[in-house]
């Protein structure tokens, strides 16, 4: 049985997630190779800045409503489902790893939302109704990448 998590839990979940995929969007960033070099960088880079803000976006969040934001690289990797990667990728593998991330995401930005609604935070459950949004269209533009 899945423990049920509060959502100062669930949103220190999605701040050590949101840093964990900084690092591996930078890291793919750096590391793309091949014909599609130029446009999986340019990418890349726009996803691990739209990553910083989020990041931020979550702790000012958790601020505000009286929690604690984690904010060591060692809690990140300990309270983070997302995993980084060390391994040598292919372009479309890196691509394929953010979509299953941004799905993993996904759906516990969906739970988050449940958490945030029995405690009667609206705002929290928007700012994650609007991260599910952006996160779809990216995975609709990355899996549509894919199928080049």
């Amino acid at each position: 049985m899945t423990q049920t998590l509060t959502l100062e839990q669930v949103m220190n979940q999605q701040l050590a997630n949101w840093n964990v995929l900084y690092t591996k969007l930078h890291r793919f960033h750096w590391y793309v190779k091949g014909p599609h070099f130029f446009t999986l960088h340019e990418k890349f880079e726009e996803l691990y800045e739209e990553a910083a803000g989020t990041m931020d976006e979550i702790a000012e969040r958790l601020l505000t409503t009286g929690g604690k934001p984690i904010s060591t690289l060692k809690e990140y990797l300990q309270y983070a489902s997302i995993e980084e990667t060390s391994d040598v990728l292919t372009a479309e593998e890196m691509v394929q790893n953010v979509v299953n991330d941004f799905s993993q995401l996904i759906s516990e930005l969906k739970e988050g939302i449940k958490a945030a609604d029995q405690v009667n935070d609206e705002v929290t459950s928007d700012m994650f109704t609007e991260l599910i949004e952006k996160l779809s269209k990216h995975n609709w533009m990355l899996t549509s990448f894919l199928q080049a």
